[in-house]
């Protein structure tokens, strides 16, 4: 007979398992915004057993993920204009503020891992040439990590870990309006140049660089939405 300490660290690492395959599935809008998540089904898919597979959920929920139906059951949260506008808003106070933290506290190697960051974010834009760069598992996982990259020389941990979760839910919104867009955008110039301006110390102009690269985010999404009629 397994001891309650054995017991305790299976059910730990299934709910991490199945909160890590769940996010990570959510965020690339492999389910529909507003689908059912079925707790049967998606345990016999992931093979977790129930409980774990709820606090995982439960987890989700918490970050905006998914939402809780009530009758214990849960649905993918949807995307709205609401959603986007809230979300954008807090993004540029939170970010801004951990921008900040990291142009005054940032090292010699922040700036490098920074600038290598931005390296590798521009070789996977050229390879790609044209294509929707962020339907592309390479280059948004390059996104992701220049994003990371700029913040990771704030002292604060709580605002990093504050900003790795919204970035995902952004991600989120961009992948679904990025697989409905009829024209790639490319924004490597924005990207570098943040960088750039963000090494230099220069606050001001980096603050205001963040907030027009996350919110022209949200006009595309919104403008999608808007149009396809999935805003309300």
């Amino acid at each position: 007979m397994k001891s309650p300490a054995v017991i305790d660290e299976e059910v730990l690492s299934q709910t991490d398992r199945a909160y890590q395959t769940l996010r990570s599935a959510i965020v690339r809008c492999e389910y529909e915004p507003g689908a059912r998540l079925r707790v049967e089904e998606l345990s016999q898919k992931i093979s977790v057993s129930s409980s774990p597979l709820r606090e995982a959920l439960s987890r989700l929920a918490g970050q905006g993920l998914v939402q809780p139906l009530e009758k214990r059951g849960f649905r993918v949260a949807p995307l709205t204009i609401q959603g986007i506008g809230e979300l954008t808003r807090v993004r540029i106070l939170i970010e801004g503020e951990t921008l900040t933290d990291a142009m005054a506290n940032g090292t010699d190697a922040w700036e490098a891992e920074c600038v290598a960051a931005a390296h590798r974010l521009a070789l996977a834009e050229q390879r790609l040439s044209g294509a929707s760069a962020i339907l592309d598992d390479d280059w948004s996982q390059r996104h992701r990590a220049f994003h990371m990259a700029l913040y990771s020389g704030a002292k604060s941990e709580l605002l990093k870990a504050m900003v790795s979760d919204l970035f995902d839910a952004a991600e989120r919104y961009r992948r679904y309006s990025a697989s409905h867009r009829t024209g790639p955008r490319n924004k490597n110039d924005e990207h570098q140049e943040l960088m750039r301006v963000t090494l230099s110390r220069d606050k001001g102009k980096a603050l205001e660089l963040l907030r027009q690269h996350i919110s022209s985010t949200e006009r595309n999404v919104t403008a999608f939405l808007a149009a396809n009629g999935k805003g309300t």
